[in-house]
């Protein structure tokens, strides 16, 4: 019979069986409790935590269902694994998302398991799947967006548990946080290659209407665009998309670049000389397109790494990645 027994506190707001499914889940991965160790019997743990037979019966069925331990009749609940289960829930899958699961997936160990959520920025969505996962998970990883609803569904989550990566914006102050920042580094980058950009006339942002990319960009691009005396132009429609020479196209999506592109290629127009080209978000075949797009982007990689970081060390995280600008042959 294992010896550990849970404490629990009488005047949390964590329900007491989550309390003990939390404290087995620690033991075990703290190597407390090993695979094979007997959990205390129902009897025992109602009478040593003070707890009715309904919560434990509740504790040891969320166990099973999260695979930690498993039964024997008339032998009891025995650990069965010593694996995690983490939830992310990401906003949309792209090229740059694959990059930073990758880093993140390879940089875990592998008694760690990851569930993926898409939430695709609706707030319904969001809630009901959140609803869903509160309390089940030993760490939740989460892409947040500008929603009322995304701020109340956190509620729900155990801020120690809890990583918002991306965008900081509706963050629960004791959560952990790691991402990028979407302004001033967007200022800053164009700033670095100005003297490249004086080689054109106009300076064009492509925001489109369906993008949620945060608006932080647009003010900062046209902040730039001033005090640099660029002529600038925004375009939320992409049939506005018309390249002409000596015109330099910034655009914060890539759809909007292929069309960029296409355009581009039906016309006699040199990418990096009479037309200029910056995306946002870095992608492994960037590089290689039309003999490399310029890119302004953070490290995907490097925030995947840091978020199996958080799993594995459970240390608080409260860091801004650094957005960097990229030049390749389309500037």
């Amino acid at each position: 019979m294992s010896e550990f027994i849970p404490i629990i506190d009488e005047n949390s707001a964590v329900p007491k069986f989550l309390q003990v499914v939390n404290a087995f889940e620690e033991a075990v991965k703290s190597d407390k409790m090993k695979v094979g160790d007997n959990l205390p019997s129902v009897n025992e743990l109602c009478s040593k935590c003070g707890l009715s037979r309904d919560t434990v019966f509740k504790a040891y069925s969320e166990l099973k269902s999260r695979k930690l331990i498993e039964s024997v009749p008339n032998k009891g609940y025995y650990v069965s694994s010593n694996s995690s289960n983490v939830f992310l829930f990401l906003d949309t899958l792209k090229a740059y998302k694959e990059v930073l699961y990758g880093a993140f997936r390879s940089a875990l160990p592998g008694r760690i398991n990851v569930d993926v959520h898409f939430h695709h920025y609706n707030p319904r969505v969001f809630e009901d799947i959140i609803r869903y996962a509160a309390g089940k998970y030993s760490h939740y990883i989460i892409m947040t967006f500008d929603h009322a609803k995304v701020k109340s569904s956190l509620k729900a989550i155990d801020p120690s548990k809890l990583l918002c990566i991306d965008w900081d914006i509706n963050v629960p102050k004791k959560s952990s946080f790691l991402g990028q920042d979407f302004g001033k580094p967007v200022y800053d980058n164009l700033l670095k290659v100005t003297d490249k950009l004086k080689k054109y006339t106009k300076m064009i942002l492509v925001y489109p209407e369906y993008t949620n990319h945060p608006q932080d960009t647009v003010t900062a691009f046209k902040q730039f665009c001033i005090d640099q005396n660029f002529n600038y132009k925004i375009i939320y429609k992409l049939e506005d998309i018309d390249p002409q020479k000596g015109e330099m196209y910034f655009t914060v999506s890539d759809r909007a670049l292929a069309q960029i592109l296409d355009e581009i290629s039906d016309k006699s127009i040199e990418i990096g000389k009479d037309v200029g080209i910056i995306s946002y978000n870095e992608t492994p075949t960037k590089k290689y397109i039309k003999d490399g797009i310029s890119v302004i982007s953070t490290d995907f990689r490097l925030i995947g790494e840091k978020m199996a970081d958080f799993v594995v060390h459970e240390d608080h995280i409260r860091e801004f990645i650094p957005t960097l600008i990229i030049e390749r042959h389309s500037l």
